[in-house]
């Protein structure tokens, strides 16, 4: 079963325990891990009014010669008010804030409208497969290795499974939760136990 942990920085928290004071751009971080090389992770944020100057980014890749220590990550940002069109996607940046390397990832917008957005981060070369989300990666339906075992493209084997974002901008998010493929997966282990129980019953 694939699966994520994910920690909430003091800033999200304050926001959160501060939802009825009145809603201002704020900055959100997250961190947590991956399991598979076909995990993505998922993070919703929103904006109440049109806003300027949105920025999302990783900063988890980390500094080791030649390469990082964690899983080199792609990411986009999708526009869920408009049925989950992608706006944009990206595979190297580092330079949206100190203490990036140069294979984090990240985006910034100069404007975007009020509204409902989801921030993707997965593995290079999990694409997105076509303009919207629905339409999915390009790892859908391959049969999950763990990043310790695989050798990932570009990069090498055994990468970390840690990532770690920052949004600013934006006036709530919200951490991550299992992507709709966990879900599958687990309820496909539930669905197997069963049916291993109800032929243990029919043998007695």
């Amino acid at each position: 079963m694939k699966y994520f942990t994910q920690t909430l920085s003091a800033a999200a928290v304050a926001c959160a325990l501060s939802a009825v004071a009145p809603a201002q751009a704020a900055e959100f971080s997250f961190s947590g891990d991956i399991a598979f090389h076909n995990d993505v992770v998922r993070i919703s944020f929103t904006l109440l009014t049109d806003a300027t100057n949105v920025r999302v980014w990783t900063d988890s890749y980390g500094a080791s010669s030649p390469y990082g220590v964690n899983f080199d990550p792609i990411t986009a940002v999708w526009d869920m008010s408009a049925g989950g069109k992608l706006l944009d996607t990206n595979d190297d940046d580092g330079t949206i804030e100190p203490g990036q390397n140069d294979f984090d990832s990240g985006l910034v917008f100069d404007e975007l409208k009020a509204g409902n957005y989801l921030f993707t981060i997965a593995t290079y070369p999990n694409w997105n497969k076509g303009e919207w989300l629905s339409d999915g990666f390009t790892y859908d339906g391959a049969a999950p290795i763990a990043l310790a075992d695989w050798d990932q493209p570009s990069s090498h084997f055994g990468m970390g499974t840690h990532w770690r974002v920052h949004l600013t901008g934006v006036d709530a998010a919200t951490a991550p939760v299992p992507e709709p493929g966990s879900y599958a997966l687990m309820l496909a282990g539930l669905a197997a136990v069963a049916l291993r129980a109800r032929r243990s019953s029919a043998v007695r």
